[in-house]
């Protein structure tokens, strides 16, 4: 039985890197006596055709984008005050002598979230509020069109009764 694995494109990048890492590795780690067998049989890691450096830059360019990524991040998350809170949380939690029983509730209160017997409560009034506003929008609506049948009969009976203008 074979199972197939599909990459992504990230992970596919991150293979290929690996193995050329890996390459670049092997060759670096040879020690002194491995050099010299390597003069007597060239090996095609050491063969000047073999360039490495485009790639180490391409390498080193997808590391630093993924570095200034993470750092403007980071800046956003601490601009916005989202690591002072987060700290603040996560310092009370370890400070507290008994730990609660749900650590995300004990988060969610703190950063002033409701907690779930909170949320499932308000869930349901609010499935509850849609239900009365869908029955009175439908009962407006009728409303409403029994105005317009009312307000189209009112203009008939006086359209007949009454002598039109500029006659």
């Amino acid at each position: 039985m074979s199972i197939a694995f599909s990459l992504s494109s990230e992970e596919a990048e991150l293979r290929e890197h690996s193995f050329l890492h890996l390459s670049l590795s092997l060759s670096l780690a040879l020690d002194s006596d491995s050099i010299h067998r390597q003069s007597q049989f060239p090996s095609p890691l050491n063969s000047p055709e073999l360039d490495f450096a485009p790639a180490l830059k391409i390498l080193d360019k997808k590391k630093m984008e993924k570095e200034a990524k993470k750092e403007a991040f980071r800046k956003y998350l601490e601009s916005s005050g989202v690591l002072d809170a987060l700290t603040k949380v996560l310092v009370a939690l370890y400070e507290q002598n008994d730990k609660p029983s749900s650590a995300i509730e004990f988060v969610q209160q703190k950063l002033g979230g409701p907690t779930m017997s909170e949320y499932e409560k308000l869930q349901a009034e609010m499935s509850d509020l849609q239900i009365k506003y869908n029955e009175l929008l439908a009962t407006h609506q009728e409303t409403c069109r029994q105005f317009e049948e009312i307000k189209n009969s009112s203009k008939e009976s006086n359209g007949e009764e009454a002598p039109k203008e500029g006659l």
